[in-house]
């Protein structure tokens, strides 16, 4: 008994990581004129078979997807989150909002009329709780950072 409750706790601890890591965030920004602003993108990529919540799920139990973007030099405003797909779970007595596949946020980066550099760095993290359809698996973040060119 003990070998094969071992046995099952080793597959289920392989498919946890493998969940973990599955997910990916990648962003980017447009060409951005000094005083003025550009729009960006921040792309989350979710594996089939899994789903997380989208910022409003719908639950007060259900944790859902926010992406903080920041910049040490550049203005970041208007993030907008796509809407999501509402979906009924068999675990649940209440229908939920979801993400699955790629999801794109946007967002604006003004750049002011001063700045002197070539280039604005730009931090994105998205916390997210990625599900199944049967269990959901702790809250994790993911960090991308990229530039937008400043002319």
């Amino acid at each position: 008994m003990k070998k094969v409750v071992l046995s099952l706790f080793f597959i289920a601890a392989i498919l946890f990581v493998g969940e973990v890591r599955a997910q990916s965030v990648s962003g980017s920004a447009a060409t951005v004129k000094r005083g003025g602003s550009a729009r960006g993108t921040v792309v989350f990529s979710i594996p089939g078979g899994l789903h997380t919540n989208s910022n409003r799920p719908g639950s007060e139990f259900a944790i859902p997807t926010v992406v903080s973007i920041t910049s040490p030099t550049g203005k970041i405003s208007g993030i907008s989150y796509p809407r999501g797909k509402s979906k009924k779970f068999s675990f649940s007595d209440e229908t939920l909002n979801i993400y699955e596949g790629t999801v794109k946020f946007n967002f604006n980066l003004s750049v002011p009329a001063t700045f002197k550099g070539d280039s604005v760095k730009i931090r994105a993290v998205v916390r997210f709780q990625a599900c199944t359809d049967s269990v959901c698996y702790p809250p994790k973040s993911q960090t991308v950072t990229f530039t937008a060119s400043v002319k």
